[in-house]
């Protein structure tokens, strides 16, 4: 729409078209909804109960808070993360969906992907119906500027798995693009062959998680809550009886 303001005209931004282009980059994102609210600023140490484990958690959140702040200095160099823990549920995941929030409040094009989904939408553009080709596919993983592979080792690895993750890995290596990751294993000992894991090595900084699982304590909490409520309902409900 043109605007005539002081005898001049200037073009005003549609705010239907940015609300699109916003929903667009979330709908690319493809943060799980499990996740979609998740805050850097809510990740608290107070949750794991070992007192290692909020040593371990605090180094970590301190070294991420300072990666964020000075995300465009990496973001240039390329530099990602590689988050690892051997227990699962450690937190690693919260944290880098944490991340992507965050870059996506500052206007980077993200994609959160698992890494065993990685391989089976390759497989699926083998379909014939299939629109999406495992070119586009492969071009899209490399090129966005930060790619979060979660739960990266748990896929069964073969050569034609190899294969496809050094087409990837080396393309954001060669290119500068920031990837994110989340294992189970560390670098040293994740099952890839050394073409991958020396240029994730290069390119990301390292941060071990807690071997402690707060999923654990969630759900417990949760069945305690709910047991809380359900007993404070019987009370009630058994004292109006008596009156």
């Amino acid at each position: 729409m043109r605007i005539d303001e002081n005898g001049m005209e200037f073009r005003k931004s549609c705010e239907c078209r940015n609300a699109a282009i916003e929903k667009a980059k979330l709908k690319f994102a493809d943060i799980p909804e499990h996740f979609k609210d998740m805050k850097l600023e809510n990740f608290s140490a107070g949750v794991y109960q070992k007192e290692e484990s909020k040593g371990i958690i605090r180094l970590v959140c301190s070294a991420v808070k300072e990666y964020v702040e000075s995300f465009s200095e990496y973001y240039d160099q390329g530099i990602g993360l590689y988050m690892y823990s051997n227990t699962r549920g450690s937190g690693k995941t919260r944290m880098a969906v944490s991340i992507a929030n965050k870059l996506l409040e500052n206007k980077y094009k993200v994609k959160f992907a698992i890494s065993t989904t990685i391989i089976n939408e390759i497989k699926n553009t083998w379909n014939k119906e299939n629109k999406y080709s495992e070119s586009k596919l492969l071009n899209d993983l490399s090129t966005v500027d930060i790619l979060i592979i979660d739960d990266f080792g748990t896929e069964k690895i073969s050569d034609w798995v190899n294969d496809k993750y050094y087409y990837i890995i080396n393309e954001r290596y060669i290119n500068r693009k920031v990837t994110i990751f989340t294992s189970n294993d560390s670098l040293q000992d994740v099952n890839y062959d050394s073409r991958i894991t020396n240029r994730i090595l290069e390119k990301t900084l390292e941060l071990r998680f807690p071997e402690e699982s707060i999923r654990e304590h969630i759900a417990r909490k949760n069945n305690e809550d709910i047991i809380k409520k359900i007993k404070g309902e019987w009370y009630e409900h058994i004292t109006r009886f008596i009156r």
